[in-house]
């Protein structure tokens, strides 16, 4: 493979033959393949195409999402993370349903004008819906072509980034861009592993750089490491008449907007002393009397985020009074819930 114009013919070749069934690879509708490259930013295959597929049995086009409440996307988006996306998502749906006619760009430099589109995801729409030549790269392409080629630039820097782009863009074929795409990021996902790559049978494997080397671990290069930041968590979860509860809806700029959850009180200790959990109990729930304080866990449930690890303790507040603004256990199944929240909620109800 002397050429960079075979790297592309053995990669099409190989993925015409290996590629995965994939729902939305049955369909050149720029609404199905923008709704999966939402949903898979920053989300397994395995994991994302269950919500593609519940996204297109409830919505199965643009007008559809964009009529839709937005605490039902969030509900549907729920365990996926990242909620920015489902936010940026149904505000796209809007944007393109009531200002464009129901049609999605047909060029680049439109679909990037979208609303948590970037170049990675423009790049995919118009050259897998639209077969223009714009090359993608993600976390696949930079291990693929940084393996291959033997490239040392960080892909986390400026230069790096400019550098994989402008050769992805080189390596593109012009004939068939969507397929090219695809098939790189398949043979990152599939055999061009992070870890333990299935070298013997990558169809590059005697060109490729790293195999070549007995490098492959060494790439893609990166220079910066992901600062963690710890936060601790006390949340007041009432428990009125072993039938209601309190939650709010999440506001700002902070993780999970516009998820719902219950009241809490963020500090720098580890634990709050019981004294300080009924000093919120008044000032939260403006109980004062006629009710019981209990900790759900001996220890704090640790929850990682991905630059931030949450530890959160869980005080319930038994009361046989129904308060104002109460919502019913039930009912709360129907409000979309961080999967820290979501997860208690299964075990302390599926306990009582």
């Amino acid at each position: 493979m002397s050429e960079k114009h075979d790297f592309s013919k053995a990669l099409i070749m190989w993925y015409l033959i290996h590629k995965r069934d994939l729902p939305w690879r049955k369909s050149h509708d720029p609404f199905r393949i923008w709704l999966s490259e939402i949903i898979l930013q920053q989300t397994r295959i395995s994991q994302g195409t269950a919500y593609y597929e519940k996204f297109i049995a409830e919505f199965d086009d643009i007008r559809a999402l964009a009529n839709a409440d937005e605490t039902r996307v969030l509900k549907l988006w729920q365990g996926l993370g990242y909620y920015s996306r489902a936010r940026n998502l149904h505000f796209t749906a809007k944007q393109v349903a009531n200002e464009m006619n129901g049609r999605f760009p047909e060029t680049f430099e439109g679909l990037l004008k979208l609303k948590g589109v970037g170049d990675y995801t423009a790049s995919a729409i118009a050259s897998i819906a639209y077969n223009l030549p714009h090359a993608t790269v993600d976390g696949n392409v930079y291990r693929v072509m940084s393996r291959f080629f033997g490239i040392t630039s960080p892909i986390d820097s400026s230069k790096g980034s400019k550098e994989f782009k402008s050769l992805a863009q080189e390596l593109l074929d012009k004939d068939q861009p969507g397929t090219h795409n695809q098939a790189v990021m398949e043979l990152g996902a599939l055999i061009c592993t992070p870890k333990k790559p299935d070298c013997q049978e990558c169809p590059l494997k005697n060109n490729c750089f790293a195999f070549l080397q007995g490098r492959m671990q060494e790439f893609p290069v990166k220079q910066g490491k992901i600062v963690t930041r710890k936060r601790h968590f006390n949340y007041l979860v009432l428990n009125s008449a072993n039938s209601f509860t309190k939650i709010r809806q999440r506001q700002g700029k902070d993780i999970w907007k516009h998820l719902f959850e219950f009241p809490f009180l963020e500090t720098e200790e580890t634990e709050l002393k019981s004294e300080a959990i009924e000093s919120l109990v008044r000032e939260e729930l403006n109980l004062y009397t006629k009710y019981e304080l209990n900790k759900f866990n001996t220890t704090p449930v640790i929850h990682k985020l991905s630059h931030q690890e949450l530890h959160a303790n869980f005080w319930i507040v038994e009361t046989d009074e129904i308060l104002d603004g109460s919502t019913s256990w039930d009912e709360l199944q129907n409000h979309a819930l961080p999967v820290l929240l979501q997860n208690f909620v299964d075990k302390y109800r599926g306990g009582l």
